[in-house]
């Protein structure tokens, strides 16, 4: 790709979900995008991790997939025409006169009056469980994604884990597994209140089993087909588990890259912000989504849709600094058709 330069009036890292909501937002502000991530997809971990998986907690959609959800946003973006960059890495960020100046690491320079960071988990992978030999599995019988769930039609799976996806997914594979254990260990399970009544409830009805309080040994299998996986409780009781699909559901490994050499005040591997603004301590750069760190701090889909419209509003004096913003309600202004 040759190198090339543009100008804008904000830079979003990141074209998961918020990003994409905060280019809407930035577009009935009047402030052009654009918008740079390392996949060569806009999507985020909702297309790349699990464009089936349903949603919930998204206002007005009693539920919705990963995927559908992308497509609502990049819809609702589209009037306003953000500029997208894929298939790119930001590799510094450096401050001007009249704002920053992002550069990817394909020779992309973009100027602009403020930078959005909506970045999720940064660079993400999945946490792996230290089984001997596991790689032989991998990609083969040991899955770390549900991208299409007829993948797993008529198939004996274990899910280990005791989060949303391991539970999420577990319910929603029930009706086309040919039978499911989920290992866990131990009794209480870090997911929403209904999903885990919902696996119970399966449970009950002898649609999942649980193995509780176990935790993964050893695979037991030929050529990357499992036959087996075999768990362990912490007293040293094992069982063994027919299986032809493992879904080891251990959360992602989170890296932020570059962005930890920009000079944010960090926590952990989250960026702290005002919680009024979503500002970090570098003037002009906002960070929201699962970046973002204050206390209260929720890491939800819809709690980053609130960010970014406090951002939005905090960004707009830097973008238009001669501009008292008057915005009341989008009802009042509307989109561009």
């Amino acid at each position: 790709m040759a190198a090339s330069h543009h100008s804008t009036d904000i830079v979003i890292i990141g074209a998961g979900p918020v990003g994409l909501f905060a280019a809407f937002q930035c577009g009935m502000l009047d402030m052009k995008c654009h918008i740079v991530d390392t996949l060569d997809m806009i999507g985020g971990q909702c297309t790349a991790l699990y464009p089936e998986k349903p949603i919930y907690d998204i206002p007005a959609w009693p539920t919705i997939t990963g995927e559908k959800l992308i497509e609502q946003l990049q819809a609702q973006a589209e009037p306003f025409k953000p500029t997208y960059h894929l298939g790119q890495q930001v590799v510094s960020v450096t401050k001007t006169s009249q704002g920053w100046t992002v550069k990817t690491d394909k020779e992309i320079t973009i100027d602009a009056k403020a930078i959005f960071i909506a970045g999720g988990a940064g660079s993400f992978g999945p946490n792996r469980p230290p089984l001997k030999g596991l790689e032989d599995y991998e990609g083969k019988s040991v899955f770390y994604y549900v991208r299409k769930r007829d993948d797993f039609k008529g198939k004996k799976l274990v899910i280990a884990g005791g989060g949303d996806s391991a539970v999420d997914w577990a319910v929603s594979l029930a009706d086309i597994a040919a039978s499911i254990t989920v290992v866990h260990r131990r009794d209480d399970f870090r997911a929403a209140p209904d999903s885990v009544r919902k696996l119970h409830d399966l449970v009950k009805a002898g649609r999942i089993t649980l193995a509780i309080p176990y935790q993964l040994r050893a695979l037991n299998g030929s050529n990357g087909q499992l036959n087996h996986v075999i768990v362990k409780t912490l007293q040293g009781d094992e069982k063994t588990l027919n299986a032809d699909i493992l879904l080891p559901f251990y959360g992602l490994a989170m890296n932020l890259g570059p962005i930890a050499e920009w000079g944010f005040d960090l926590h952990k591997h989250q960026i702290n912000v005002n919680p009024a603004t979503c500002e970090t301590n570098q003037s002009g750069i906002f960070v929201m989504g699962d970046m973002a760190h204050y206390a209260g701090k929720l890491k939800l889909i819809l709690q980053g849709f609130s960010e970014v419209a406090m951002a939005a509003h905090a960004a707009h004096h830097y973008v238009h600094p001669d501009k008292v913003l008057n915005f009341t309600h989008s009802t009042d202004k509307g989109v561009p058709v």
